[in-house]
């Protein structure tokens, strides 16, 4: 069993930068892919960026690369999303997962993803 507690959002202007991190509870194996979703109002949640934990192989949404990016500190169980650039359509609750044995095509399926963490605000004004 793996928590996840994300932290870092707020409110932001447009242009702006924000970290976010997810911090868990055991360190994920090493078949473990991490990612971060977002869910913004009335819409559906969905995949942001993801990092194999071992190797640290990344894939992005195309609506925010070159603008995010993700990373993990393997000796203190984190992982990270460093937002620039920030655009009021960023504006969403933003989820950490984790799953097992992913491979690359379906580091975007969210039903693949076994354990969640609850949600930090992002908010960016016009």
């Amino acid at each position: 069993q793996v928590q996840l507690a994300e932290s870092g959002g707020g409110l932001v202007q447009t242009g702006g930068s924000l970290r976010l991190s997810c911090a868990a509870s055991n360190p994920p194996s090493s078949s473990a892919t991490m990612a971060w979703f977002r869910q913004a109002p009335g819409k559906e949640r969905e995949f942001t960026a993801a990092i194999r934990w071992s190797g640290g192989s990344t894939r992005y949404a195309d609506s925010v690369k070159g603008r995010f990016t993700i990373s993990k500190d393997t000796a203190k169980n984190t992982m990270y999303l460093q937002m620039t650039s920030l655009r009021p359509d960023d504006t969403a609750v933003y989820y950490c997962a984790a799953g097992e044995r992913l491979i690359y095509s379906t580091y975007d399926d969210l039903g693949r993803y076994n354990y969640w963490g609850q949600g930090t605000q992002v908010t960016v004004s016009s």
